[in-house]
């Protein structure tokens, strides 16, 4: 799979993700979590080009794809992250708290989704 694809396959399993939560089916939305989650593994394989890559999605149509982008985003692209997760917490209801979350745990040092290569 390229990084495109890649993409592609993160941005529909979080949808797919959020989708299956609503309907109380945390079975699939497992599932899809564990797709989402090979495919940011294998983005960030790919070092700042798979990073690059995964930043378009921080202008998604979807609030939970553009949260879930930033999310991983934080270190990489700091200031467009935290616009999108700030933006998207100060909703309600389960993607704004997943907004909050992750700005907590950055704010707390404890965000650890991209962590710095180690030297």
């Amino acid at each position: 799979m390229n990084v495109e694809e890649l993409v592609e396959q993160f941005a529909e399993s979080v949808a797919a993700q959020t989708e299956a939560i609503m309907r109380g089916d945390a079975r699939t939305g497992n599932k899809h979590a564990r797709k989402y989650g090979a495919a940011v593994d294998k983005l960030l394989a790919h070092g700042n080009a798979g990073r690059d890559a995964l930043s378009v999605l921080l202008a998604h149509e979807r609030m939970d794809v553009r949260v879930m982008a930033a999310a991983h985003l934080l270190r990489y692209r700091t200031a467009e992250a935290k616009a999108v997760l700030e933006e998207a917490a100060r909703g309600e209801g389960l993607i704004p708290f997943g907004a909050q979350q992750a700005l907590k745990r950055w704010e707390e040092g404890t965000w650890a989704l991209d962590p710095e290569p180690s030297s």
